[in-house]
């Protein structure tokens, strides 16, 4: 793979993992494994038998588990410490034959991708949970944009390069309004069961 692709590729899956990590690694190891696609060398340990049918069942129960109001909030919540750290990971292994330090220089890049990315998917996903539906729906636009992102990196690297610099420039201008809704969603919360409390006798 040239230059541009690798980056490309480290950038991507990182992207992807914010969102639905087993996706993510899924849609690689399979790429992988068909033949479809050469991934650099310490990636293609993704395509294994044990990596593809860990992954899947996890996707599995992410699937699920993401449609699930209150659910799904418990569960991203968990994934901070696994989504960000996992993403850190594959971009390192990407780039990981050309040189030790571009290896840590991707980790330190990917997983800042990966932990705006989650940031964003969990803040919104608590902003519009109180919407029926919207919930399922915004998980399933997740579950189809981490796919998509992996295909775009390896099909079209530039085109990624530009759509994740728009999305970092969005990010930049969405998180704060993120975080001071939830905040204010918190504290309207934390007013009812306030409220509960003080009409108790």
């Amino acid at each position: 793979m040239d230059p541009i692709a690798i980056i490309a590729l480290s950038l991507g899956a990182s992207w992807a993992s914010g969102l639905n990590l087993y996706a993510a690694v899924l849609t690689l190891g399979i790429l992988q494994d068909a033949g479809w696609v050469a991934l650099p060398s310490h990636l293609q340990v993704l395509g294994s038998p044990v990596v593809l049918t860990v992954a899947a069942v996890l996707y599995l129960v992410e699937f699920f588990a993401d449609k699930v109001p209150g659910v799904s909030t418990a569960w991203n919540a968990a994934h901070t410490f696994i989504r960000i750290p996992a993403a850190a990971l594959l971009a390192a292994a990407s780039v990981a034959d050309i040189d030790p330090g571009w290896a840590f220089a991707a980790a330190l890049i990917g997983g800042s991708v990966a932990a705006g990315t989650h940031f964003a998917k969990a803040g919104s996903r608590l902003a519009v949970g109180l919407i029926p539906f919207t919930g399922l729906a915004a998980s399933l636009a997740e579950d189809f944009s981490a796919v998509a992102i992996v295909w775009v990196a390896l099909a079209h690297p530039v085109a990624l390069l530009v759509l994740l610099a728009l999305f970092v420039g969005l990010l930049i201008w969405l998180l704060p309004k993120l975080f001071a809704a939830v905040r204010r969603l918190a504290q309207t919360v934390a007013g009812w069961f306030g409220g509960r409390s003080n009409a108790a006798p």
